[in-house]
């Protein structure tokens, strides 16, 4: 009944027609005990046989005390009776009446209303307690629990979804079967059952896609949080990886203070930089990329601006720091690199300077011409001077006061020393040009200059010193010009004779200056091209990211193929180099510098015995990939073979200039110094000559050391007795020597047999 008709109540009709009074009394006090309030009026179609009408009407009238109805009961007779109290048109056909009612129909369509009811309650029930899970969902704190969440929820979101779309279906369903006899025939009138079924369904319905409404607002909700969750979580992580990653490329960077010792040092050291900012481009990329897409988040309205903001912030500063670091590294070496180019400027035209003065014939200044013409051609090359020399030293300070580290400074120092005593000998000589040129003096006979005249040939540049001990004494030769045609013109006059041992004391100065800058322009690129080695093959040995081009054959063999390379740059690059940079002034006392550190050259001892094994491990692995791309970065024209004989070169090379400088030092305070130098090298190279011989040995089977010290070692022609004895002196004589190699020790002489390769 619906809310408003409640108060009528109601009018039942009882059809009794085929039952017994003992039912019809049942069914009266089951109405009078059920409905006590809302009953209006009973109409009872009582039994129609004789004898229960008759029985029914006694006991009806005996019992109506029994009954306690407090509304009237009508007992009928007949059906005819009934639609006196009651229009046809609310009777079914079965009391007579046009009502289109199916009680079993009703019943199947109240059953599926009731079920479907519960079932809108259910899903409801079941979205508000998902709802609640949802909302006290805690947020999780890294993408792997964000992302297993997100699509947990949106698997349960869908299964509700899914139960929703069944309760929908099933309420259309009903609808359908409630509309359906309307369909059918329109002949009867809209039953009000009917109406209110449809009714209930419809509400029932709306109900459902208004929980699926808020449901799914609500959804959309905890989604896009969700999601934003995720966003978040791969913007800390990508945050915490790029900020690790720029940390240590700012600590590596922050490392890199060496401005460079040399031109060519400085040279590699940009290379280094260049190539060390190309492989972090990559993470400043990637930060600056997690930066914007900080900022899209905060654009789109992200819960947790407060924790992006500063981390955008904090991308962008690290970024412009680490970009700031490498410009700023940049310019130093750059400013290294011009102060080099400066400092070797210079020193070129010191060493031209020198040559000039030193090829200057003196026999030829004698005369006012040869004096005007050597004039014109000093004053021309001071001319130079303007582009090619250090001008201010105060200016060079100030300049380049970011990069003057101690080492610097006193090469920049030491450079400045070298150009002020070039440009002294040039105005010395200047002077007495100017004398001889203006001195008017009776002609003089010339004497014929010797055979060995200086010619004039450009200063090699540095590290270019290739000679031998033949190129070596030719160019001796050459440079004694000066010095012999000097003792030619001693018997010119008194005047003349002093200026001609002057210049020749100053000439072999000069050419003592001049291979004391050989002897450091070699060393200088010597200790770079260590250096080269060093960083460019041996570093990289050890480097990940060329793991891969390195055979299995050379794998952890990085001690036998350079041996204790590393031990010799250390002590030509801190040591050595800078005692004989301290000489510069003074070349002929770089004896002592030799003397002194010869213990320390023992290390080249150590290297040529590891040789043998270096070559044998280079021959076998030479065409290895991994050294095709070290030389091809280096930009090496000789392979890897030439730069490690580049030691036992070096060692070689000094006994050659020791012999130079000793040439012209004969009568100079440290000679007897560059004389024991010189011994101490050579006892040096036969040192490693002889145990270079020595660790070839195979096959003695007791210890060598025991046949004491090794005095003597060579090749020998050897002959033997005949077992039997030589008949004939013939027989002898057509004996074959045999080539043997004689070891003589402080206890035995050892013979060995050399062995084919």
């Amino acid at each position: 009944v619906i809310l408003q008709d409640a108060g009528i109540g109601f009018i039942l009709v009882i059809d009794r027609r085929q039952d017994k009074w003992t039912s019809v009394k049942a069914s009266v006090l089951r109405i009078a005990a059920s409905f006590p309030a809302n009953l209006q009026l009973v109409l009872v179609l009582r039994p129609t046989g004789f004898f229960q009408r008759t029985l029914s009407d006694l006991a009806f009238k005996f019992n109506r005390d029994d009954f306690k109805m407090k509304v009237p009961v009508m007992m009928l007779s007949s059906v005819p009776e009934l639609h006196g109290y009651i229009d046809k048109s609310q009777l079914t056909e079965d009391l007579g009446g046009t009502l289109d009612y199916c009680h079993s129909r009703w019943l199947c369509h109240r059953t599926a209303i009731e079920s479907f009811a519960l079932m809108v309650k259910q899903t409801a029930q079941m979205l508000q307690a998902f709802g609640t899970e949802l909302a006290e969902t805690e947020l999780p704190n890294d993408v792997q629990s964000t992302s297993s969440v997100l699509s947990t929820h949106t698997e349960k979101k869908d299964k509700a979804k899914e139960d929703l779309q069944l309760a929908r279906k099933e309420g259309n369903s009903i609808l359908e079967s409630l509309r359906e006899p309307l369909a059918e025939s329109t002949a009867h009138s809209v039953n009000q059952d009917q109406l209110d079924n449809q009714a209930t369904v419809q509400r029932l319905l709306a109900q459902l896609n208004e929980t699926e409404a808020a449901f799914d607002e609500f959804w959309a909700k905890h989604q896009q949080k969700l999601e934003q969750c995720l966003q978040l979580r791969h913007f800390e992580q990508g945050f915490r990886e790029v900020k690790t990653t720029l940390d240590t490329m700012s600590h590596k960077i922050a490392t890199f203070t060496d401005v460079g010792n040399s031109l060519a040092h400085v040279q590699h050291l940009l290379k280094d930089l260049a190539s060390f900012e190309e492989k972090s481009s990559v993470a400043v990329d990637r930060a600056r990329a997690l930066s914007l897409e900080g900022q899209q988040l905060i654009e789109n309205k992200h819960y947790a601006v407060d924790s992006i903001h500063p981390k955008c912030e904090e991308l962008q500063h690290l970024c412009d720091h680490f970009t700031a670091e490498i410009s700023r590294r940049r310019g130093l070496l750059s400013k290294s690199l011009e102060l080099h180019s400066l400092l070797e400027t210079s020193m070129k035209w010191c060493d031209e300077g020198i040559f000039l003065l030193a090829s200057q014939p003196v026999d030829k200044c004698q005369s006012q011409d040869g004096a005007e013409a050597a004039l014109q051609e000093i004053e021309k090359f001071l001319e130079t001077g303007a582009e090619n020399k250090i001008q201010e030293l105060n200016k060079i300070y100030k300049e380049y006061e970011c990069i003057l580290n101690q080492d610097l400074l006193e090469h920049v120092q030491k450079v400045f020393q070298k150009q002020e005593s070039m440009q002294e000998m040039f105005h010395r000589r200047q002077a007495s040009l100017k004398k001889l040129a203006a001195k008017q003096t009776r002609p003089v006979q010339p004497v014929a200059p010797r055979p060995e005249a200086l010619t004039k040939s450009p200063c090699p540049s540095p590290g270019s010193w290739r000679g031998s001990e033949n190129s070596s004494s030719e160019g001796s030769a050459l440079r004694r010009g000066p010095y012999r045609r000097a003792k030619s013109e001693m018997s010119e006059t008194r005047q003349g004779r002093a200026s001609s041992t002057g210049d020749e004391e100053e000439s072999l100065a000069i050419l003592r200056r001049h291979v004391m800058n050989e002897l450091l322009d070699t060393e200088r690129a010597y200790v770079e091209e260590l250096l080269c080695v060093l960083e460019g093959y041996a570093a990289e040995m050890d480097n990940p990211l060329m793991a891969h081009l390195i055979s299995a054959g050379l794998q952890n063999k990085k001690n036998i193929l350079f041996g204790n390379m590393e031990e010799i740059y250390h002590f030509h690059n801190r040591i050595f180099l800078r005692e004989l940079e301290s000489c510069i002034d003074c070349p002929e006392l770089v004896g002592r510098c030799f003397l002194e550190r010869m213990e320390e050259f023992q290390i080249y001892e150590k290297y040529c015995q590891n040789k043998p094994r270096s070559e044998s491990l280079w021959r076998q692995c030479s065409d290895c990939p991994f050294f095709q791309e070290c030389q091809k970065k280096l930009d090496h024209k000789l392979s890897l073979d030439s730069y490690l004989l580049k030691p036992v070169q070096r060692i070689t090379k000094y006994q050659l200039l020791l012999k130079e400088m000793l040439k012209y030092s004969k009568n100079c305070e440290g000679a007897e110094d560059l004389q024991e130098a010189l011994s101490s090298i050579l006892g040096i190279l036969k040192a490693v000559n002889d145990s270079m011989h020595l660790i070839a040995i195979t096959g003695y089977d007791g210890n060598l050391g025991d046949l004491g010290k090794l005095l003597m070692q060579g090749s020998f022609s050897v002959w033997t007795d005949h077992k039997k004895g030589h008949t004939k002196v013939k027989e002898l004589a057509r004996f074959k020597p045999m080539q043997r190699h004689l070891f003589l020790h402080e206890k035995a002489v050892l013979f060995c047999k050399k062995r084919e390769e």
